[in-house]
Formats: structure tokens, sequence, C-alpha cells
């Protein structure tokens, strides 16, 4: 059994991981803001950005792992507090590189496919990166400080969905909610990405750690797909009316900041080293709906401090 420690633990990826390998592993969540109840694992309160923080809380757990999933991804906070996007995305990521090499620890960072400005798609890891905002630069910077502190650390660029703590962090989210009240939505025709159902990129993840990968890699779906047919596809499996989504382009729809419109990267590299294909969008879907029918959302409701 491996004892890992997971940081953002309330947040979608950390949650869920927390959720679903506490019974196969020894799970440690960290958390700061958004406290948990009840949950079926251990929970530690930190707030990393604090100096010394880091590495006083690996000293305390001495984990196997640490899965890194803490960040400031809100894109409009990092905008407007481009400092502390730095200390979040990119300093404590280094931080924390460092003092798991020191002691032995393998790292998991949780990067962003958004590292690439979406002009060209088809992006492999050796690709040059084009970050278009204070999110994606600061990430990029996490992913720069960790592999120049620990050689042996995991960085994963990921892209993924699911049920979260309140409903309100994913995309699959927002479709099935809004659908489900019969309210009108846009999707993009013109926006492609290769999203991963977050319970599948948990099984990934524990996959390249006891396969014993290190170095950067793209963990998402095989399969790219349009943000419209990703949410007509949600609509047919939950038997929701597809047709309240509009058809259109981004760049019609009046949003403030720019989008990336072929955010398509390849998993050959993983794909490889894995030994097997990474599961598509309709796999993806089937376990995002198969998880609703197992009752997770209210499951995860269960769990917030804060309600």
């Amino acid at each position: 059994m491996t004892k890992y420690l997971v940081s953002g633990a309330s947040g979608l990826l950390g949650l869920n991981f927390g959720l679903q390998m506490n019974a196969r592993h020894e799970v440690v969540g960290v958390v700061n803001q958004h406290g948990l109840v009840g949950t079926p694992f251990a929970i530690e309160t930190a707030d990393l950005s604090t100096p010394g923080e880091a590495t006083r809380l690996l000293e305390k757990v001495q984990p196997d792992v640490l899965l890194h999933c803490a960040a400031l991804a809100n894109i409009d906070a990092c905008e407007a507090q481009p400092e502390l996007a730095y200390r979040i995305n990119a300093d404590v990521p280094g931080e924390l590189a460092a003092a798991c090499r020191q002691m032995g620890i393998k790292m998991v960072h949780i990067s962003t496919d958004a590292v690439f400005d979406g002009q060209l798609g088809g992006y492999h890891e050796a690709d040059a990166t084009n970050p278009i905002n204070v999110y994606a630069r600061t990430k990029l910077a996490g992913e720069q400080q960790v592999a120049e502190k620990n050689s042996e650390a995991i960085i994963a660029r990921v892209n993924f969905y699911g049920w979260s703590l309140r409903g309100k962090r994913s995309l699959a989210e927002f479709f099935y909610t809004n659908l489900a009240s019969g309210k009108p939505m846009m999707g993009f025709t013109d926006v492609l990405f290769c999203p991963l159902q977050v319970n599948d990129l948990a099984d990934v993840l524990v996959a390249m750690v006891d396969n014993k990968l290190s170095g950067l890699y793209h963990v998402l779906s095989s399969e790219s797909i349009s943000k419209y047919e990703f949410g007509c596809r949600i609509a047919r499996r939950f038997g929701l009316d597809e047709h309240l989504i509009e058809a259109t382009s981004w760049e019609k729809a009046g949003l403030k900041a720019n989008r990336s419109p072929s955010l398509t990267l390849s998993v050959e590299k993983l794909t490889r080293d894995l030994g097997k294909n990474l599961p598509d969008q309709q796999q993806g879907i089937e376990r995002f709906y198969d998880t609703f029918e197992q009752n997770l959302p209210q499951r995860l409701r269960s769990l917030d401090a804060g309600a």
C-alpha cells in the first residue's frame, strides 16, 4: 500500500482521487480554504504558500508520493493577483519538488494544457509553449521549477472533468446542470480539447507512479472533441435536450478573455510508456454517467464543511 499526500484535496481531482484510491492506498488530503468533513481519508489543514509550510507538512506526513493538485486556477483571480498566482502556481511547486527530492518522495505535479496557445493543435511534449494569460504563464513556470529541482518528478499536463464538491468545477457539470434545468446554452464548435474524466485520470496517475515514470507527459483523453459536441454527448447520455445547445463560435459569444482554439495534445508518449490506450470521449462520458448513478454528486456535497 502506497501512502499518498494529496494537496488541493477539496478540489475536483484531489477529492475524487482521495475517495477513489482510499480503499487501495493510504491517502492524506491537504486542504486550506475549503474544509472537508466526514472523508474516509485523513485531512491536514495547511497554507502551502506560507514559507516553510511545505517542508513541515512533508516531514510530518512522510508520504511515499505527493500528488500536487493545489493551484490558483481561477483565470480572473490570476489576472488580478499575478504575484499571488506566481507564488502558488510556480514557487510552491518548486519548493515541494526540492523537498521531495531531498526526502526521497515521488512527486506528481499537475499542470495544464493551457501552456499552449491552441493555434496549431496536435502538440507533443517537446513542442514550444506559448501561454496566453497569467494563469497559464505561472503554471508553465511551475513546470519549469519542478523539472529543474526534481528530475524524478512526474509533470502531468491535464484537462479533466467530473463531479465536484459544489458542482461548479467542470464543463460537464455546467452542461448537465443547465440542460437539466431546461436552460439554453452555447457550445463552441471552434474550440477543441481532449478532456479526461477525473476518475480515469486518477487511475492513470497511479499507473504512472506504479510504472516508475518520470518527466513531462500529456495526460488526457485519446480523442479530441469540440465543446459543442462534448455538450451534445453529455445531453444524449443523460437523456437531456441537446437542441438547447446553440452551436456557435467563441468569437461571437461576447467573452472577455480569448480562447485557445485547439488544445489538442498528443498522448502518444504516455500510451507507449504505459503500454495501454487512454480512454476516448465516450468511455469518459460513460464513467461520468455511472458515477452520477452511484450518487457521487450527493456524496461529495455531504463532505463540504461550508455547506
